[in-house]
């Protein structure tokens, strides 16, 4: 048995153990087969049906380190169950001297459920690595976007990318808090050669990174708010609050308003408008 049969029979396996409520998605009348639709796991991992056809009928070759970290995500994978994925497709399992990109099942289950609140994942980095609708509702559909556009300290300090809308940050301290997070980071994966490319990168685009890193400078998270200048539902300013996820590098940045307020009314609009566009 080749190694792409072998890949195409694990993806269908894990396809079949899910059911749509676990990932999001609405049950709906009884299937013939069970698990997911492939249509519905390309969805969930932004990649053709057509593709994740041939991935599981073995005539797709090579897929990118980049798609495997999407099934990994769409499919719920445990850290095994990735490792064993990259295996099958001819890649090195990813190396725990690297920075991780790997998204718990549980997690993901919160950007799954918590549909109302604008949700994203980053990972040691602050690189963007996943996010639910309505916070794509929000920016915009951060997919097509690679490297430095989807970091958050290159937001901070250099420039959002310009499919997002403009943002302003308001609260003290989050700039010194990023210099600090990729300190941290730099001294946790001495060996990451793309975690380092990244901090000289920024260093060399901004001025006010690199006095900060050469000042040693020491900072914390601490609450803020967000003002997004939104084509469809105008200004809205909401609560940015970062969680961490035990056991893990990753930070989630959760966006919210008061029950009831102006912010939350508008949000709730966002999301009737984003459901309404999808049908």
């Amino acid at each position: 048995m080749s190694a792409t049969t072998d890949l195409g029979r694990a993806l269908h396996a894990w396809r079949d153990r899910l059911e749509p409520t676990e990932v999001g998605l609405p049950a709906d009348s009884p299937r013939r087969a069970p698990g997911l639709r492939r249509e519905e796991l390309a969805r969930l991992a932004n990649l053709s049906v057509d593709y994740i056809i041939r991935l599981e009928q073995g005539r797709a070759t090579n897929p990118s380190r980049q798609v495997l970290s999407a099934l990994t995500r769409a499919l719920r994978l445990s850290v095994a169950e990735r490792e064993h994925l990259y295996v099958l497709a001819g890649h090195a399992a990813p190396n725990p001297a690297h920075v991780s990109d790997h998204v718990p099942p549980g997690v993901q289950r919160l950007l799954d459920q918590l549909t109302a609140t604008p949700l994203s994942v980053y990972d040691a980095a602050w690189n963007l690595i996943t996010w639910n609708p309505l916070w794509a509702a929000l920016f915009g559909d951060p997919t097509p976007l690679r490297g430095l556009e989807r970091n958050a300290v290159w937001w901070a300090f250099v420039d959002m990318p310009a499919e997002f809308p403009p943002a302003v940050n308001r609260g003290s301290g989050a700039r010194a808090a990023y210099v600090c997070d990729l300190r941290t980071a730099s001294a946790r994966y001495p060996h990451d050669r793309a975690l380092h490319h990244l901090i000289r990168e920024i260093r060399t685009a901004s001025a006010d990174f690199a006095a900060l890193w050469d000042a040693a400078a020491v900072g914390v998270h601490e609450p803020m708010t967000k003002t997004v200048e939104h084509a469809e539902i105008g200004p809205i300013t909401l609560d940015c609050d970062i969680l961490a996820a035990l056991g893990t590098d990753l930070r989630i940045i959760a966006l919210s308003a008061p029950t009831g307020s102006p912010p939350a009314e508008q949000l709730r609009m966002l999301d009737v408008s984003r459901r309404l566009a999808a049908t």
